[in-house]
């Protein structure tokens, strides 16, 4: 589908398109799109724009991640679709390695994943082949790796189900998610949550990774120290609930 620059939903269509071709080729699930949809809505609440409350987020990512002994980095179809260049820069970066791992299932998409993954510049993917499990999940995401984040400390897991995220944090690991609905599941059991765009996001910790490696190790600890996953999360909704009142107030007009 041609889509003019100009049209006022241009980015958000061209992402669906991107999406639905992916789905075509494999990568995305069906139950993937759905998913980005509710996500969207919440973007529109949001404002489309990268918020004060998830930037303080990405700095704690990103110090996280630099900290981290081991730092894993999980990819669904949905992320390889939409920021597969992105993961791989921020896995280059720290460095951090990649893990896919699915919900819907089947070796040959997992192996399409990991194969867009390197196309992007990957060095090092796992989870085409599962040497562990982890504990308390009853389907394919408990699939895991030693080298992934079964190994892990810290993971990073955008556009992630709440239970392998709760799971992942009953094994010790401090997890971060990107998710735009701080009422998830996942946003919920995170310890750290950017209530953001997968696509504003990721590149965003990639820069603050780059900032806080020319300062002292001490500045990624200050930062982490100093960040409240509650007062984030609780920074979002009254930004979202803010903007309802906005939108009331103007009669529903955007």
């Amino acid at each position: 589908m041609a889509i003019p620059p100009s049209h006022p939903r241009y980015r958000s269509l061209v992402t669906r398109e991107r999406l639905a071709a992916m789905a075509d080729e494999g990568i995305v699930a069906r139950e993937g799109l759905i998913a980005h949809g509710r996500g969207e809505a919440f973007d529109y609440l949001l404002g489309e724009a990268t918020q004060p409350f998830a930037a303080r987020a990405v700095q704690a990512a990103a110090a996280a991640l630099l900290l981290a002994r081991r730092p894993v980095l999980c990819v669904n179809g949905n992320v390889a679709a939409l920021a597969a260049d992105e993961m791989v820069a921020l896995a280059r970066a720290v460095p951090a390695t990649l893990e896919v791992n699915v919900f819907h299932r089947t070796e040959d998409r997992v192996r399409r994943i990991a194969d867009l993954l390197r196309a992007a510049g990957a060095e090092r993917v796992v989870g085409e082949q599962s040497d562990a499990s982890i504990p308390g999940l009853d389907h394919a995401r408990a699939r895991s790796s030693v080298a992934g984040s079964y190994g892990a400390d810290v993971v990073l897991v955008p556009l992630e189900d709440g239970d392998r995220a709760k799971a992942l944090v009953a094994m010790g690991k401090q997890v971060v998610t990107i998710d735009l609905n701080p009422l998830s599941r996942t946003a919920q059991a995170a310890d750290i949550t950017i209530v953001d765009e997968l696509t504003r996001a990721v590149p965003r910790i990639t820069e603050a990774v780059l900032a806080l490696k020319a300062q002292p190790s001490e500045a990624r600890v200050s930062v982490l120290r100093a960040y409240d996953n509650g007062a984030v999360l609780a920074a979002s909704l009254d930004h979202l609930a803010g903007r309802l009142r906005e939108l009331a107030a103007k009669g529903g007009k955007a």
